[in-house]
């Protein structure tokens, strides 16, 4: 059993302060190493930019921060950080359970490719937001200030294309939308690099699941729960999924089972991240196994949120952050243990 561990990082100012103080954080940290071996040496900066001007113009600053702070070039921090037209990673899991007062899902991959990194932001440019780091500037899940919820979940490499990544797109979403009509818009024009589904889940209790290719978007809704996995469940976009998804399947089998007990968002919670659920996997070194478990309740702005075994779990009313009152804590101490 090897221990790992999260940072949390609090900080507010624009967006260019954000890159900065974060850059401070991050500086002489392993994950550098790895998103310089498996990034692209440059970028197309011009079309970088372009998008990025059009969903999330004020990330171009905290992408200048980031340099600043590093002592790198723009176009560099572009290459390393920006989501945009990065090599294929390899698969990962998650799974989500959506219900009208809550959003709770495990994030299911490697170590080796995992920021450790949970961070709560206040832009003067964007909404506030909360939620775990991927490739710094990214997001693998979240909440806003205006109580939307967001995460990820691969489908699958067809139709590989240059674009934004989803992690990319999370913070996009996170940052700039109010409700999962407005996520739902944003996705459909965002030009996708690959297969992902998009949990989407708002204060009003809505829900809905963004099925998205390179080439197309479909959106599935939800009306008292919805559960999201790693495949598309659309027959229109069946051909895109990945020739073996029987684990997701299964996942996506027990996950509406689950719904019918109907249970509290905090019981929800802990069957999440219990090391006996049939939701949380230990499979590390075929990057299948469970890292965090994020949770938010619309009705308390309340976040709870975990990493594989760990005996702390992050309890946050995210409106009194909002408001300006941080929390203590610093870190998360966890155990990866290999099945």
């Amino acid at each position: 059993m090897s221990s790992f561990k999260v940072s949390i990082f609090q900080i507010r100012g624009n967006s260019y302060q954000i890159g900065l103080k974060t850059a401070e954080k991050v500086r002489n940290t392993p994950i550098l190493k790895t998103f310089e071996s498996i990034t692209r040496q440059e970028i197309d900066l011009h079309n970088m930019k372009s998008i990025y001007s059009t969903f999330a113009p004020h990330l171009l600053e905290e992408l200048e921060g980031l340099a600043q702070g590093l002592g790198i070039s723009p176009g560099r921090a572009a290459a390393l950080f920006s989501g945009y037209d990065v090599p294929k990673t390899e698969a990962m899991g998650c799974s989500a359970l959506l219900t009208s007062e809550y959003y709770v899902r495990n994030y299911d991959f490697s170590p080796a490719l995992y920021d450790e990194i949970f961070s709560l932001v206040q832009a003067d440019q964007a909404f506030a937001t909360a939620g775990y780091n991927l490739q710094i500037l990214g997001r693998h899940d979240g909440v806003n200030e205006k109580g939307l919820v967001a995460g990820l979940h691969f489908v699958s490499h067809v139709g590989y294309a240059k674009g934004v990544s989803p992690w990319a797109s999370i913070r996009m979403v996170l940052d700039g939308c109010s409700s999962i009509d407005e996520a739902a818009a944003m996705l459909k024009e965002i030009p996708h690099s690959a297969c992902y589904n998009f949990s989407l889940g708002d204060r009003k209790g809505n829900m809905a699941e963004v099925q998205a290719s390179p080439e197309n978007v479909i959106i599935r809704y939800g009306e008292s729960a919805l559960s999201c996995v790693n495949h598309f469940q659309e027959d229109q976009l069946a051909s895109e999924n990945r020739e073996s998804i029987s684990g997701s399947f299964q996942r996506n089998k027990y996950l509406l089972e689950l719904m019918d007990k109907r249970l509290s968002h905090h019981d929800m919670f802990h069957h999440f991240n219990n090391v006996e659920s049939p939701i949380f996997f230990t499979d590390y070194e075929n990057l299948f196994g469970t890292l965090h478990t994020f949770s938010y309740s619309y009705q308390h702005s309340r976040i709870l949120t975990t990493i594989a075994r760990s005996s702390q779990v992050l309890d946050i009313n995210f409106q009194d952050w909002v408001n300006g009152e941080d929390i203590r804590e610093g870190s998360l101490s966890g155990f990866i243990q290999e099945g």
